[in-house]
């Protein structure tokens, strides 16, 4: 049977966000229970993708429009 495939495979593996890390308080480092203190951006092959401690990017900001951009 297939499993079912909730998140897409192109997120990249970070330390910041698996099952293993936690970051500091500090937010510089991260405290993995695999390898010790490691940089958030690392990862190892002991990486499982934990999606609630993922924060995702801010969308950007729609412009702003004059009513006259609406004008024929």
């Amino acid at each position: 049977m297939n499993k079912l495939r909730l998140f897409s495979k192109e997120i990249e593996p970070s330390c910041s966000y698996c099952k293993y890390g936690f970051i500091t308080y500090s937010g510089d480092s991260v405290l993995c229970e695999k390898r010790g203190v490691t940089m958030p951006y690392d990862s190892c092959r002991k990486f499982i993708y934990a999606p609630l401690k993922r924060i995702p990017k801010r969308p950007r900001e729609l412009p702003q429009f004059a009513p006259s951009d609406f004008e024929l």
